[in-house]
């Protein structure tokens, strides 16, 4: 498993030029096998680097007790920011993600505070056990930073997280985060130092689009924010569903459609307040938008939240399926499963 998972990290370094994708359209010039791997940032979209290991690097100026941890992917996670700026506060712990975990609750037994990387699939689903009986069920102080969440690798089933909110959600003590942009990572990043106790947030890396500096947007743990409002359709969305939600908003108020977007980026400890409260204004349509299998993730949270609570909207989920997904390009991707600005404004003005 290790071997394979190498020879993935690897493929990442040298995939360039050959053409690739199911489902390719004649209409459409023919994707690169690149395009795989590609950033989730539009063409022309404002972007900004590494804001992950940026933002870390800032913040471990002022808190000395925090170390970078990873199993052989700091390049491609942003961790390599941090492990150049403070090399005696880095640790590479090879092809292992499970004793990467052990080992990071055992630094923060000792005081430290362990900021790990690797990929989504892996600390959900390779190292589970490790993480919930060492980190979690101990309240260890480790952030855990994972790329690749949801459907933003073509590489196929063993490299997309579709299922790591799921798991997350139900790990005791654990909270759990999926920013929209570079702006948010960087001020989630001391939000997390801030918080005693397990983390998980998933992970945007590299050219990371820059969206919520536009809407006056500071990210407070545990809190949901309207960033527009609108009379039509109210989306409750996370992560980068939050960016395509407003970019269908944008579109649709050609439609006359008005589109409210109530970004959630805690999805554990979840802000049930102030969705209920958005929820619950009459004659709206609540669309939960997520980048994540429809099964356990925010939509069912939200679902679950209004049911408790009496309150029943017109209520649709846009979300991955449950099943296994293909391989291929992502814009092809994004399409066919209904995640991309064009799918979910047609979904929307569908249902209305």
């Amino acid at each position: 498993m290790a071997a394979g998972a190498g020879r993935a990290r690897r493929r990442e370094d040298r995939m360039s030029t050959a053409t690739a994708t199911p489902g390719s359209n004649a209409a459409k010039p023919r994707l690169k096998t690149s395009a795989m791997i590609a950033s989730i940032a539009a063409e022309g979209q404002r972007t900004k680097p590494a804001p992950f290991g940026h933002a870390l690097v800032e913040l471990a100026k002022q808190r000395t007790e925090i170390v970078g941890m990873t199993a052989d992917l700091a390049k491609y996670t942003d961790l390599h920011i941090f492990a150049q700026a403070y090399p005696d506060r880095f640790y590479q712990m090879g092809m292992a993600e499970q004793l990467l975990m052990g080992a990071a609750s055992g630094m923060a037994h000792e005081g430290m505070m362990p900021f790990v990387t690797t990929y989504a699939v892996f600390a959900s689903r390779r190292a589970y056990d490790f993480v919930h009986q060492t980190i979690a069920e101990e309240n260890r102080n480790v952030k855990i930073a994972c790329a690749l969440p949801g459907l933003t690798s073509g590489y196929g089933p063993s490299h997309q997280a579709a299922e790591d909110l799921a798991l997350f959600r139900a790990m005791p003590n654990m909270v759990v985060i999926d920013p929209c942009d570079a702006h948010e990572i960087e001020q989630v990043v001391p939000a997390m130092a801030a918080h005693q106790g397990p983390v998980y947030m998933r992970l945007l890396r590299g050219n990371v689009p820059l969206v919520l500096d536009e809407y006056d947007y500071t990210f407070e743990l545990g809190k949901a924010k309207l960033l527009r409002d609108g009379a039509d359709v109210l989306v409750i969305s996370s992560g980068i569903m939050t960016m395509r939600a407003l970019e269908v908003a944008q579109r649709l108020e050609a439609d006359k459609i008005g589109v409210g977007v109530l970004h959630v980026p805690t999805i554990k400890p979840l802000d049930t307040e102030t969705i209920l409260r958005e929820a619950a204004r009459t004659g709206r349509m609540v669309v939960v938008a997520e980048n994540h299998t429809v099964i356990g993730g925010l939509g069912e949270a939200v679902a679950g939240t209004l049911l408790r609570a009496g309150v029943a909207p017109v209520f649709r989920q846009i979300g991955l399926p449950d099943e296994f997904l293909k391989a291929g390009a992502l814009p092809t991707l994004h399409d066919l499963y209904g995640i991309s600005t064009d799918a979910m404004a047609a979904s929307i003005k569908g249902w209305l």
